[in-house]
């Protein structure tokens, strides 16, 4: 008589040789994905900076001023009391940049009238890749 042995599972061989491969594959697309996840934030940066200075451009028009430095940007959500006040000059509150910080503000700029920054991911002046600055004039 012959035994037919039901064999439906995997061996311990075959689900180590699975688990190296995943490995092998996580280590080497692994770097690039967090790469891209740095760009990304800083391209997020740049574009919400630009829509700061838009609406910045908006309350200029109509106050004929940019919001004073004490003022800062909370001035394109809420009236300061000012005259020919318009706004909100945004759609929702004032965005924190991409690695949860406020933006910087400062009124007058030392690159324009007005600047509009972030550090970056090290919240620190300089740096590279994620820790680059982005600011209203770069």
């Amino acid at each position: 008589m012959k035994k037919h042995l039901n064999n439906k599972g995997f061996s311990l061989m075959e689900i180590m040789i699975v688990m190296i491969i995943i490995g092998l594959l996580a280590s080497l697309v692994g770097p690039k994905i967090f790469g891209q996840l740095g760009k990304a934030k800083q391209k997020t940066a740049k574009t919400q900076i630009e829509m700061l200075m838009t609406a910045l451009d908006a309350y200029r028009l109509d106050v004929g001023d940019y919001p004073s430095q004490q003022e800062g940007l909370e001035a394109l959500m809420s009236n300061p009391g000012i005259d020919g006040w318009a706004g909100p000059y945004l759609r929702k509150d004032v965005p924190n940049d991409p690695w949860n910080r406020a933006y910087q503000y400062q009124n007058p700029g030392e690159h324009g009238e007005v600047d509009i920054f972030s550090y970056g991911k090290d919240n620190a002046p300089g740096g590279d890749k994620e820790n680059t600055d982005v600011g209203s004039w770069l």
